[in-house]
């Protein structure tokens, strides 16, 4: 394990990849990857009184506050698994946070962030979000045949489900939005520790990618890409 502190962020579109290489790297680093999405969900259900808030916000359906996400990203970061850093998916998003996030790292003694951008192009996305199914159950991810129904999940036997939302059309603009939204936050990263990864490389080529960014090389154990569901219907 490395014996200095970091502190990663990852930009880029939904599909680009960003969730298998954060796991992949909290291994190999032994720093907690932390997705904003998963980690208010966990604040709302603690029950304090920032959770409370988060659950009564996230149940009206209205975007949560800069305020909130940075409570909640300042709670959590203060936890002694972070103490040697961490890797942050989804946070920051706007450049307000980044302003915060950048005293709070002041504050805990840890390092300015490494920040990677995946890019990868719309065409390549909108396939590759296509092919994506999760379980309800554990949330594990595959990449599966599109046309292929009644898909089984390996470790429960849930079957897998696709958003509602994966459309081309939606995919479009959900693509869009994200593009508009970062770039004025990824322009202010850009003069400092910032890097563009090439996400169209399999999963073990961009890994290699993070780790010479971060002077390191890639480990025994190789990264594993979404598992290829079996393409059984129900009852075979």
């Amino acid at each position: 394990m490395p014996t200095l502190s970091q502190v990663i962020i990852f930009f880029g579109p939904p599909g680009a990849g960003k969730g298998t290489q954060a796991a992949a790297l909290s291994a190999t680093l032994g720093i907690p990857a932390i997705s904003t999405g998963e980690m208010l969900r966990q604040a709302a259900r603690s029950r304090s009184e920032l959770g409370k808030m988060l659950e009564r916000v996230m149940a009206s359906g209205q975007l949560v506050s800069d305020d909130l996400i940075n409570q909640a990203v300042d709670e959590r970061l203060r936890r002694q698994d972070c103490q040697a850093g961490c890797i942050l998916d989804g946070y920051p998003r706007t450049v307000a946070q980044a302003r915060f996030l950048e005293s709070l790292l002041q504050q805990l003694k840890l390092p300015e962030p490494v920040v990677f951008n995946f890019e990868l192009e719309i065409e390549n996305l909108i396939h590759r979000i296509m092919r994506r199914r999760h379980c309800p159950k554990c949330g594990r991810i595959y990449s599966v045949n599109p046309n292929a129904q009644f898909i089984r999940c390996q470790k429960d036997g849930a079957l897998l489900v696709q958003r509602t939302d994966d459309s081309p059309a939606s995919i479009r603009q959900r693509l869009e939005l994200h593009k508009n939204t970062c770039a004025e936050l990824l322009d202010f990263y850009r003069a400092r520790n910032y890097h563009e990864i090439v996400a169209s490389r399999t999963p073990n080529r961009v890994s290699e990618q993070l780790l010479a960014h971060l002077g390191m090389r890639m480990p025994s154990a190789r990264v594993a890409s979404y598992p290829q569901a079996a393409m059984a219907h129900a009852g075979m």
